[in-house]
């Protein structure tokens, strides 16, 4: 224990005891968020204002490959366990969506961790991991929208929420909530509901944006007659995919081949319904539109830390739990395992020196939910309690990120955890799929290549060269050129698979042989 603690030390360049030297941590949270709508990132369009995020990313580190989760539910028990899916136990849907629930004693949320070793732990926003969210157990201080414990007021993601503070009775509450989430945050930062001789640590978690992706009202005319580049692949063919994305359209032509929205269902997630006819600018304008009072937010805080006078002392992480498409490989949704549907950014500004040593850094090796837990233990200095799926990522920023010799890996059981996990569901089982028809997959990523080994029977492979064709067109896996390449990443994905404990690593399912064509 003494040496772990000297050596973060060491990172945090302190002089002074750890118990009084350990930094803050905030933890910007949003929903489906992609690293698209972040100026500061190369896939952005050349309009995207976020100046408040660009000016974190240039006092920080920018990852270019995060990949936090498949979708809002698994994302965020990752986060809260350190765990892949597979290895989230009891955590379950159940009843009316989102409905879930969690045996605490069997899935155990790190936080409370935090509190016994002296920081003060609060949770502000979007709960979407069972009805028990957790106050007095893992959280001081909590002010929660409990979407599963209130389904009918799960589709209010921007107005009208049932907000319960501290374990009350839900009370019903006016304003966007964007802002409303961000105002309860500074009012922690200055003090509110903690302890003012204890660290702490605030998991803020925005709804935005979520669908129905509705702009501040004082945006709504934010971005006008901007020009949209659309996905090359936004139509059929998409030779050399998987089924279910050869399949997908959401998008058809519209007047000069413009795309523009189709029916593909009556109702979808919350309640959002497709709206046939509409342009896909249309859509990408107003969800760019949401995102900027996510970043007035971002500014509002970080002028509230040096107000404070905690900025110096303040690990600040800005991550989604996935990113979302419009129109790449045509969907209109997350879960899938490509940089359209759910590369995140993500964002980490390191406390005091150490932030001044590496700020303006880009990390290109890819990286993964679950590395960001053991990384909030690192920099608190507090032994992790449990075997954690992931790894340091200040390792990435404190020495050459050459060294770093991780993989990232991701992945989706649909709505199954844990033990739950153990057994594939036949091709043909629903509990095989998610969102638009997703199947379970693993995906690897190891330094500019992608592995994603889809979990149905007879399907291929994929393999993509995300440094070179950052859109995943070309899958790779079909040129017998490549062979030795896949069987290496192939088996590496086993390997971490094994190394995570993951139930169904001895039944993976036969890949298909044969190139797929359209």
């Amino acid at each position: 224990m003494n040496g772990f603690r000297l050596l973060v030390l060491v990172v945090l360049c302190a002089t002074r005891a750890a118990a009084d030297e350990r930094p803050n941590i905030l933890f910007i949270y949003t929903d489906d968020q992609s690293s698209r709508t972040v100026g500061c990132y190369p896939d952005s369009f050349d309009w995207v204002k976020t100046p408040n995020l660009d000016q974190l990313a240039k006092a920080g580190v920018r990852f270019s490959h995060a990949y936090i989760g498949s979708w809002c539910m698994p994302s965020r028990a990752t986060l809260l366990t350190g765990l892949h899916q597979h290895g989230i136990e009891s955590m379950r849907m159940v009843g009316r969506y989102p409905g879930s629930d969690y045996d605490p004693k069997q899935c155990r949320f790190w936080p409370s961790v935090f509190r016994a070793n002296g920081y003060t732990t609060a949770q502000i926003g979007k709960w979407h991991t069972g009805i028990d969210p957790g106050y007095g157990r893992d959280w001081d201080y909590q002010i929660v929208w409990n979407r599963p414990r209130h389904p009918d007021n799960a589709p209010n993601y921007y107005d009208n929420q049932l907000i319960s503070k501290n374990g009350g009775p839900p009370t019903m509450t006016n304003g966007y909530s964007t802002d409303n989430y961000t105002d309860w945050a500074i009012d922690y930062i200055h003090g509110e509901g903690r302890a003012a001789d204890k660290p702490w640590y605030l998991w803020l978690c925005y709804g935005a944006v979520h669908g129905p992706f509705t702009p501040a009202d004082r945006h709504l005319d934010e971005y006008p007659d901007v020009e949209v580049p659309f996905p090359t692949d936004v139509f059929p063919p998409r030779p050399g995919k998987p089924k279910y994305v050869r399949e997908m359209e959401f998008w058809e032509p519209g007047p000069n081949g413009v795309p523009v929205e189709r029916k593909v269902r009556d109702l979808g997630p919350v309640g959002m319904k497709d709206i046939p006819g509409r342009p896909l600018a249309d859509w990408i304008r107003q969800y760019h539109q949401g995102v900027l009072a996510i970043d007035e937010g971002v500014g509002r805080l970080m002028k509230a830390l040096r107000e404070s006078g905690q900025d110096e002392n303040t690990l600040v992480v800005y991550t989604s739990d996935q990113g979302f498409a419009w129109g790449q490989k045509g969907f209109k949704s997350k879960v899938a395992p490509y940089q359209g549907t759910v590369a995140a950014p993500l964002i980490i500004r390191p406390p005091g020196k150490v932030a001044a040593r590496c700020a303006g850094r880009v990390i290109e090796q890819p990286v993964s939910g679950v590395d960001l837990p053991p990384t909030f233990f690192r920099f608190a200095g507090i032994e992790l309690p449990w075997d954690m799926h992931g790894f340091d990522l200040s390792e990435l920023f404190r020495s050459k990120a050459e060294n770093w010799n991780h993989h990232a890996m991701l992945v989706h059981t649909a709505k199954q955890y844990g033990s739950a996990t153990d057994q594939i569901p036949a091709n043909d089982d629903p509990d095989l799929y998610h969102g638009p028809g997703v199947p379970w997959y693993v995906m690897l990523c190891e330094g500019r290549y992608k592995y994603i080994r889809n979990l149905v029977a007879g399907e291929t492979e994929e393999l993509y060269d995300i440094e070179n064709d950052r859109e995943e067109l070309i899958n790779l896996a079909h040129d017998p050129a490549n062979d030795h390449l896949l069987e290496r990443l192939r088996n590496a994905t086993v390997d971490e698979l094994k190394r995570t404990e993951a139930g169904f690593v001895d039944q993976l399912p036969p890949v298909g042989t044969e190139q797929v064509r359209q």
